[in-house]
């Protein structure tokens, strides 16, 4: 069925259809209707999965008896295995059973990390006992069983959100048809409220969650994010009948494989201008599959010799130039891929390193309540909630009227001002830690882990809140960036480019934390040791400062040479094509 034989302006022109395959109209799915439940799914799906990680540092502390070092790392490099599955999620979508499909089948395995390990932390076989004293390297380490059945959950857990991670945020940003002007205009809020939901749902976790846990029990404060994550898969069930689906298009690595292979066979082949010299497939053809045809760019010209008709005609030779161009999209961001890495080892010091320097302070607020350390990663969820309000709502609609870009500002530059932000974040955290430490030593506890500062908790509280802050720059810019630049059939690859950056980021966390505990021990005073009364965390914040100075300097050169992917729909041609033009936002 052509474009021209719907003959309905009801239905949608972006190629979605519904489960059967079958064309759609937009007055019956999609758009903020279908996006509610996948919101309200994220709500719900965030607050089970930061309900484990938020305080897991702590669990793995107090329970499992790991010191400063190994816990971080065990949380980090956990953490980064769950950003890092997606890739394997977006393949099979892409490729094999559609985003809908492979998010179910990816929920149910999901629940089943989630119940294990519930399980796990409810049982007193299944940890070590309990130990009261002060140096966890004393105490009794757990058993082969016991490791293997909570880590063994944990990674399960891990395999199930590579399938919905990369997936649902795809979806429902495939409710939105950009080839209605008012829809498109809604998709762009759309990432802006995503993230919304994401930390509202963190701000349960963070707060709620991690008190129950820390005062109540592990039992219960793991249960109630299993039972979360039930509801949240139901939910999500219940708004089939008005989701959009895009049709798997066939394995993006596959096609991209088969662009660079061709190209290399064709290296010593002149280049021509002429146009007709390169393969592409009838107009028909795509509109019968509901797609569109990308015309050339001039950018990564190498690569366009795998479309120059030459040589044998066989997949692995000759490709199309739609095919070469979807190919050049994903290759241009990888430079913007690899700056996005040291911001997302910024995320991984929330969790870790920010909350065990909690765990040393007065965390009293009255005689008979105490604030959980985890609970300080709730003040970076509210200044977000909050900043994106005002962000969405106030900030776009002035820079709008001044940029005339309907973002208000470029994705890259929303980065940037990330990035400033994190450079100032941990500048402020270096000088805290130096003042926390200053005040240690006045009190004669320095080495003393059992005995809190007479320093209060919310002396943290800049870090975090800043934090906040520089996500509602940073990540909702590198969400939308990965999505909106990816071509439409690579949109799960593009978004699990995003779960690579947080997934690098951890496994970064990770190798720096132990190679400068271990090269600062043994030339003297470890910077990060068991206590940190005696570690010089200010150190490490200050050398993470530096590190992101680095980056922001090659943020610059790669923003300045970036060229944007920018649709332009001509809603005069009944032919609906799309030209996808070199242009800088």
């Amino acid at each position: 069925m052509t474009l021209q034989e719907v003959g309905d302006d009801d239905y949608t022109k972006d190629g979605t259809v519904d489960l059967r395959g079958n064309p759609v109209r937009r007055s019956q799915r999609g758009c903020w209707k279908a996006c509610s439940f996948v919101i309200v799914y994220e709500i719900f799906e965030r607050m089970a999965y930061y309900g484990i990680s938020s305080n897991l540092v702590i669990f793995m502390t107090t329970k499992l008896h790991e010191g400063t070092v190994q816990s971080s790392n065990n949380v980090t490099n956990w953490v980064g295995t769950s950003w890092l599955t997606p890739i394997l999620g977006a393949y099979v979508a892409d490729a094999h059973l559609g985003r809908y499909i492979t998010f179910v089948i990816s929920s149910a395995i999901y629940f089943l990390g989630m119940a294990l390990l519930t399980l796990s932390v409810s049982l007193p076989d299944l940890r070590p006992p309990k130990c009261t004293k002060t140096n966890v390297e004393d105490c009794e380490k757990a058993s082969v069983l016991q490791l293997v059945v909570f880590f063994g959950a944990l990674y399960i857990l891990a395999i199930g959100t590579g399938g919905t991670k990369p997936n649902i945020s795809t979806i429902g940003a495939d409710q939105f048809d950009v080839f209605d002007p008012k829809e498109k205009i809604h998709k762009h809020s759309f990432f802006n409220w995503w993230m919304f939901s994401i930390f509202f749902g963190t701000l349960f976790a963070t707060t709620v969650l991690v008190y129950v846990q820390d005062n109540v029990g592990w039992a219960l404060g793991y249960g109630l994010p299993t039972l979360g994550l039930a509801i949240s898969i139901i939910i999500f069930l219940v708004g089939t009948p008005f989701y959009r689906h895009k049709l798997p298009t066939g394995s993006p690595f596959t096609k991209m494989a088969r662009v660079i292979v061709a190209s290399l066979r064709k290296a010593q082949v002149p280049m021509s201008r002429d146009p007709t010299c390169f393969h592409e497939l009838p107009l028909l053809e795509y509109e019968s599959k509901r797609t569109f045809p990308i015309h050339p760019t001039k950018s990564l010209r190498f690569l366009d010799r795998a479309s120059l008709k030459t040589g044998p005609t066989n997949k692995w030779s000759l490709c199309t130039i739609t095919e070469v161009e979807e190919t050049k999209q994903m290759l241009r961001m990888l430079p913007v891929l690899f700056i996005t890495f040291v911001p997302s080892m910024m995320l991984a010091q929330v969790i870790t390193l920010f909350v065990k320097q909690g765990t040393l302070l007065n965390r009293h607020i009255t005689n008979n309540f105490s604030i959980p350390p985890a609970s300080l990663v709730g003040f970076t969820t509210f200044s977000m909630l909050v900043t994106i309000v005002i962000y969405d709502q106030i900030f776009v609609k002035l820079a709008r009227k001044v940029t005339g870009n309907p973002r208000g500002i470029t994705l890259l530059q929303r980065m940037g001002i990330g990035i400033i932000l994190h450079i100032l974040i941990m500048i402020i955290a270096s000088v805290t830690e130096r003042h926390r430490l200053k005040v240690a030593a006045d009190h004669g506890l320095t080495h003393q882990t059992s005995v809190p500062l007479p320093l209060t908790i919310f002396v943290l509280l800049p870090q975090f809140v800043l934090m906040g802050l520089a996500d509602t720059f940073m990540e909702v810019a590198k969400i939308e960036f990965f999505y909106d630049q990816a071509p439409e059939s690579m949109k799960s690859l593009g978004t699990s480019y995003m779960t690579t950056s947080f997934a690098a980021g951890n496994f970064m966390s990770s190798f720096l934390l132990s190679t400068v505990a271990r090269v600062t021990k043994n030339q003297g005073r470890g910077w990060i040791l068991n206590n940190l009364n005696e570690s010089r965390l200010d150190n490490y914040y200050m050398l993470f400062a530096v590190i992101n100075l680095v980056n922001f300097i090659f943020f610059l050169m790669v923003a300045k040479f970036y060229v944007y992917r920018v649709e332009i729909t001509d809603s005069a041609n009944v032919n609906q094509e799309t030209t996808v033009l070199d242009n800088r936002e």
